[in-house]
């Protein structure tokens, strides 16, 4: 016998099809959005500095909106947001838009891996920290910085720490050649880094990312750049030689003010310091453009057949060519030249051997 009633187990806050309306794919323009420098990223928030060094600079905290959900935010993203933008505590705006960015500083896990890594957006020069002893350098590791850093369209600097420990000249003159500023530090008597002056030239007025391996002294440079910044520091373990991750998540940190080399007026900038990196991949990098890092062997190469691969075992290189007309002698170069570049003929085939495996 059918039910002559109706009661609430009638009712469904389903719409059928016919009465369901399609979702639009029209987005607000957000008009009334303001922009902010973003300064830190954890776990699906966002810190971010609004109005940067005007009468109304502040941070807030920001998540992003929905129709971000696919797109990465990092340090040194220029973004817009709406909703509250107060700062207050408690308060949560909303990331609606990511502006264009300058630069993007990408890495791989390794030179097989396909997924990008966005490490920092927006930055000027990437600073690649090394220690010259405890742990020793690894020039492999800068050879790719070097690399990623070019093809992001940055700048380049060689930072060498503990200079007390051992001599910079070897890595210097691998690195000088091909337009990497070298800067040097050392720990003195009382612990303390010096000389910071050239570096807090090199940064001032820009954006900076610092890249390392753990236990190099990148968070105590950075402390001693940023005296308030406290980043964790760490020792380097005396079996494996290697340090313990003590940055765990990127952050900007603004500089104090400093007079440029120029003698302009003392500007501030900006480090964003990571956290210590074990790899770093070049599988989103093309290998024409890993040649394009090494602009002193450029016209060496042009000498070279069509499809030469430039590695070791390649037929008629003329890198090889030249290579052994420096052992011989028959190149009207000093020593110190041949030497240096040689060893980029040497780096520039580790990276694309393991580029190409």
């Amino acid at each position: 016998m059918a039910r002559t009633t109706i009661d609430e187990s009638d009712f469904t806050s389903r719409p059928g099809k016919r009465g369901s309306r399609p979702r639009s794919k029209n987005r607000p323009e957000h008009k009334d959005a303001i922009p902010g420098f973003v300064t830190g990223v954890d776990r699906g928030r966002y810190t971010v500095l609004v109005d940067e060094n005007g009468p109304d600079e502040r941070y807030i905290t920001a998540m992003k909106a929905r129709e971000l959900t696919r797109d990465r935010i990092v340090c040194g993203d220029r973004v817009d947001m709406v909703g509250d933008v107060s700062g207050a505590d408690g308060s949560l705006a909303r990331i609606v838009r990511i502006t264009e960015r300058t630069t993007v500083l990408r890495r791989t896990a390794d030179d097989t891996d396909p997924y990008e890594r966005i490490i920092v957006a927006n930055a000027h020069q990437l600073v690649i920290v090394t220690a010259l002893a405890n742990p020793e350098p690894r020039t492999r590791m800068i050879d790719r910085c070097v690399v990623a850093a070019y093809d992001a369209g940055m700048d380049v600097i060689l930072c060498l720490t503990k200079a007390d420990l051992a001599s910079p000249t070897t890595l210097r003159e691998l690195y000088e050649p091909v337009g990497v500023t070298v800067l040097v530090t050392q720990r003195d008597d009382d612990e303390s880094i010096t000389p910071l002056d050239a570096i807090q030239q090199a940064l001032a007025g820009k954006v900076s990312v610092f890249v390392g391996h753990s236990g190099v002294g990148k968070s105590t440079l950075v402390n001693a750049l940023v005296p308030d910044a406290d980043r964790a520091t760490g020792k380097v373990n005396d079996v494996t030689g290697r340090g313990r991750h003590t940055s765990t998540s990127a952050v900007a940190l603004r500089l104090p003010a400093h007079a440029s080399r120029e003698g302009d007026a003392a500007q501030a900038g900006w480090v964003i310091d990571t956290p210590g990196v074990r790899s770093f991949g070049l599988a989103h990098i093309d290998v024409e453009r890993v040649l394009d890092a090494f602009e002193d062997l450029s016209l060496i190469i042009e000498d070279c057949p069509r499809g030469c691969t430039h590695l070791d075992e390649a037929p008629d290189c003329a890198l090889d060519e030249w290579a052994h007309n420096a052992h011989s002698g028959n190149i009207d170069e000093d020593a110190q030249t041949l030497t240096s570049r040689i060893r980029r003929i040497e780096s520039l085939r580790r990276l694309l051997s393991a580029r190409t495996e």
